[in-house]
């Protein structure tokens, strides 16, 4: 029997304009672990801008999406244009700003920001073919953006107000239920699965957490979505 192959969406590389690392590699690790494999892949854009990670300060330059998410995936990633759905057992989204600023504009216009046309038709695809989906971080607002407006109304979580954060999870949480979506609270240890749309999600950083308390809540999702597929 063949391994499940998984489509690992990231959106750069380096948190605050791209894919988290600590959670795309954890992603990758958790994947292999359980006995799957996986295909990086990424749209081929312009990232919405530069950030250097030491100071935060936005740099003069311009950088492509897809090239820098080649930096995870090792050199071996595909485009999103490239991808067919139906090659593929599941979808996972690892968060970053990334996902807020590359594949949605949810970072600047919080549930009214557009998504990206392409990241949108391979989600709404993977849930039309009732394949599970993974969305870690702000991963479940990019879902939220590609089902709006649809029929599908799915159950996400960014995180808990009960728990330590960095970010206003009330207000993030609130954005997800403009766009019709289901919002309900987690922990980091905590996943939360829609049963009507295979869909799991965990907060990951969105919580004041660490690389190990990260992990505890991406095994849970691929150990879940495992059985799924």
């Amino acid at each position: 029997m063949s391994k499940p192959l998984f489509a690992v969406l990231l959106s750069g590389c380096g948190v605050y304009d791209g894919s988290e690392i600590h959670e795309a590699v954890l992603t990758l690790l958790n994947i292999d672990k359980e006995g799957g494999t996986y295909h990086c892949i990424a749209p081929d854009v312009d990232q919405h801008h530069v950030i250097n990670h030491i100071t935060g300060e936005e740099l003069n330059e311009k950088r492509n999406v897809l090239v820098e998410a080649a930096r995870i995936a090792r050199g071996n990633v595909k485009s999103l244009k490239d991808i067919n759905p139906n090659d593929y057992h599941a979808l996972i989204i690892p968060g970053g700003f990334g996902a807020a600023k590359n594949l949605t504009k949810w970072a600047f216009n919080g549930p009214d920001g557009q998504i990206d046309a392409a990241v949108k038709k391979i989600i709404f695809e993977f849930v039309a073919a009732k394949k599970p989906i993974g969305a870690f971080c702000m991963g479940p607002t990019v879902i939220a953006k590609a089902l709006e407006d649809t029929e599908h109304v799915p159950v996400l979580t960014v995180g808990s107000i009960i728990a330590p954060s960095l970010y206003d999870i009330a207000s993030i949480s609130a954005g997800i239920e403009k766009t019709g979506a289901v919002a309900t609270m987690a922990t980091v240890e905590e996943i939360v699965y829609d049963e009507k749309l295979n869909i799991v999600s965990t907060p990951c950083y969105m919580m004041d957490a660490s690389i190990y308390e990260i992990n505890f809540g991406i095994s849970k999702a691929i150990k879940k979505i495992m059985k799924l597929v």
